[in-house]
């Protein structure tokens, strides 16, 4: 279990600081949701935390490791797993095969001798099984060959979070996972969130608008503000 830390992390763009040494601890076992008004610099926090953007000054750390020079690759593969506000998939491939994808990429790790993408699944029949698991758990085994290109909405999200399991990170960090989908989509990724909760090993960031989900999920609230962390507490 690896706690994520951020010391003074900065960023300048031109005379804008957008976010302002920000110094935090994150615990496994904890979801901490971040808050604050448009602008406030969340997104742009989460960007530097998991390497979207470089920092002006500052690091990042994860269980003891300097992140802070490493591209968003590298931290991912650290332990690092990133939802963003738009989805992020393979639109014209089906649902499992997004999904077998990011599991054969955790199994074969950085060291791989060359990722077969298109390779025979029949000889990789432990990578299918945990799809399948994933897929069973987020409710979408029956989607399995539907292209994600015509998923709706909220299946779209669903299978995001079902990308980030595949990965099986350290930490999870989800930028307004609700966002977009209506009053009958959103409880489905909410309760996978809840799910994931369960296992006390994890770190979970949620940055969140609703304030009635981040009453609901957080154990911890901060608040950015002009880029500058201005409250922490539960």
């Amino acid at each position: 279990m690896s706690r994520l830390e951020t010391r003074d992390l900065t960023i300048r763009f031109g005379g804008h600081v957008a976010v302002n040494a920000v110094s935090c601890t994150f615990e496994p076992g904890r979801l901490t949701a971040i808050v604050g008004p448009n602008g406030a610099g969340k997104t742009t926090y989460f960007n530097l935390i998991s390497g979207q953007l470089k920092a002006s000054s500052g690091t990042v750390s994860l269980g003891g490791r300097d992140l802070s020079g490493l591209p968003a690759s590298e931290r991912t593969r650290a332990g690092l797993g990133r939802a963003f506000q738009l989805t992020n998939l393979f639109p014209r491939l089906t649902v499992l095969e997004n999904v077998r994808l990011a599991v054969q990429a955790r199994r074969e790790g950085p060291h791989r001798r060359g990722l077969n993408l298109w390779s025979v699944w029949s000889e990789h029949k432990a990578l299918r099984e945990r799809a399948d698991e994933i897929l069973a758990s987020i409710a979408l085994a029956d989607k399995e060959d539907e292209l994600v290109a015509n998923l709706p909405h909220g299946d779209q999200r669903k299978l995001e979070v079902a990308l980030l399991m595949a990965l099986e990170p350290q930490v999870f960090m989800f930028d307004e996972p609700t966002a977009g989908m209506n009053a009958a989509e959103a409880p489905v990724i909410l309760n996978l969130i809840r799910k994931l909760k369960e296992d006390r090993s994890k770190t979970i960031l949620l940055v969140e608008h609703k304030m009635d989900v981040v009453r609901e999920l957080a154990d911890r609230i901060i608040v950015l503000h002009n880029g500058t962390l201005v409250a922490d507490g539960e």
